[in-house]
């Protein structure tokens, strides 16, 4: 079956989703931000087929998230380690635990806790107006076209209608 490619979509989450592609991806990018670095190692802690594993470690290497650095030659064996690019999706992952931790936490609590080295406090992801510093919500938040939205597209009404406020 043929996916649907979403990289030329005028919209970052589409382009987003597309990297990603399924739930595996941001899990080998969380256990690279616990410190797991070894093919075998991811393959281990989350228990997904070889293959698989394969195909997103090459996936998130070719889109310059991880870079693969040889450690042995016999047989040749590879760490994983996060780029710029990969270490800045850090704060997406924070905003999908922080999700979870109150939607889909049980009575325990949520199961992992993120602690700020800064101030050495427990605490959360918050998502804030970079301009103000007030949070950002659904309820005082709107889109509006971007200098990279296609021309051809934002002369459409329906487009248009979304878009004005």
């Amino acid at each position: 079956m043929r996916r649907t490619s979403f990289a030329h979509w005028p919209c970052s989450v589409a382009r987003t989703m597309d990297l990603l592609g399924d739930w595996w991806t941001p899990l080998v990018l969380r256990e690279a931000f616990y410190g797991i670095r070894q093919f075998d190692a991811f393959q281990a802690s989350l228990g997904i087929a070889r293959n698989t594993l394969a195909d997103r470690l090459r996936r998130l290497v070719d889109e310059g998230l991880l870079e693969k650095e040889p450690y042995q030659t016999e047989p040749v064996r590879y760490h994983y380690t996060l780029t710029e690019k990969g270490r800045d999706f850090f704060s997406v992952l924070l905003a999908m635990s922080r999700w979870g931790d109150r939607w889909l936490a049980d009575e325990a609590g949520p199961p992992v806790a993120h602690y700020h080295d800064v101030c050495g406090q427990e605490s959360h992801a918050e998502v804030v107006c970079a301009a103000c510093g007030e949070p950002m919500t659904a309820e005082n938040t709107h889109p509006r076209m971007g200098p990279g939205y296609p021309p051809h597209l934002a002369e459409r009404p329906e487009v248009r209608e979304r878009f004005s406020s």
